[in-house]
């Protein structure tokens, strides 16, 4: 069955937790701590999450999904989908489109959910959010203030089910660590883009660009091999090589491209020669900018001593009363 977060309507970001805190219980986990939990058909709320809900897809979701529905990202994103913004920011993205009146999942049956091994991220966390406010610093500091907390809500049976699991144990069978890594990077440009404030916005280039990358990777593959990608970036062969075939590594080179453009992070490189030639092409711009600043200047020197000459004063003399 696909668990979500919520039957009421609240967004549903990997990793970040419930956006309820009445339903989050003030306690933090790790990954021994104990959880009595478990959804199957027999619990009396079977699938009642999976309606009047908001399920933000991470690019990895998209990906599986659609490699599951044998769809192209296009056929995929206009069928199953709706458009989004990401964590309050103006960073655009999909959530699932819900359907009917009881606003249903659309992988959701009475049975269950007919996507269930490739159900979305969000799908997997609940009822344990993990909560991690330190996405800048390194991997070694991020893991030490890492935690968990339990979502419980009224409406949820599972907390009354007899089973007992570990964080770990539970996260492990939910395939949580696998979506983790595969939705870290993306996550992170989400937190960075968050962390400038509404202050700053994004192009709308830029904006078009983040969307392709993160939902058709059709698209960002054409854009890597049939424009002037590979002119401009120094790319190990080995690279080339794997992200011409495989997904999974274009999905996460698409990630540092974006660091590197969005946020000028590390990563990419610029090609020496392109690089050198970049640099020219702006000296050239500011020596034309600098001519055209004089010429104007001269002309407009020449236009104020016409003026002048017409009114009888020489240049450079007192202005008449």
């Amino acid at each position: 069955m696909a668990q979500s977060e919520q039957p009421e309507q609240h967004t549903v970001f990997p990793g970040k937790g419930n956006t309820n805190p009445s339903n989050i219980l003030p306690q933090k986990l790790d990954l021994n701590s104990s959880l009595k939990f478990q959804c199957h058909p027999g619990v009396s709320c079977f699938t009642a999450c999976c309606h009047t809900i908001k399920i933000i897809l991470t690019p990895y979701d998209i990906l599986m999904l659609r490699k599951r529905l044998q769809l192209s990202a296009d056929e995929f994103i206009t069928t199953y989908t709706e458009p989004t913004y990401l964590e309050k920011t103006d960073m655009p993205g999909v959530q699932l489109k819900l359907t009917g009146d009881k606003q249903a999942c659309p992988f959701v049956t009475p049975e269950g959910c007919t996507v269930y091994t490739d159900r979305p991220s969000a799908c997997r966390y609940y009822p344990v959010g993990m909560a991690d406010f330190h996405e800048g610093r390194n991997e070694e500091e991020d893991a030490e203030e890492k935690f968990f907390f339990l979502v419980k809500e009224a409406h949820c049976k599972g907390h009354e089910e007899d089973k007992h699991w570990t964080i770990g144990e539970w996260r492990a069978d939910q395939g949580v660590d696998l979506r983790d890594e595969m939705n870290k990077e993306w996550l992170r440009l989400v937190m960075r883009r968050k962390s400038f404030g509404l202050q700053a916005s994004l192009s709308e280039a830029a904006k078009r660009m983040f969307f392709m990358a993160s939902t058709d990777l059709d698209t960002f593959r054409s854009f890597v091999f049939e424009s002037s990608f590979l002119k401009t970036y120094d790319l190990d062969q080995e690279t080339i090589d794997r992200i011409k075939t495989d997904d999974v590594a274009l999905m996460l080179f698409s990630f540092t491209y974006l660091a590197n453009s969005l946020f000028g992070a590390p990563g990419l490189q610029i090609r020496e020669d392109k690089l050198r030639s970049k640099i020219e092409q702006l000296q050239k711009q500011q020596n034309e900018a600098v001519q055209r600043a004089e010429q104007e200047y001269k002309e407009l020197k020449a236009e104020r001593d016409r003026m002048l000459a017409e009114r009888g004063q020489r240049p450079g003399s007192p202005k008449e009363d």
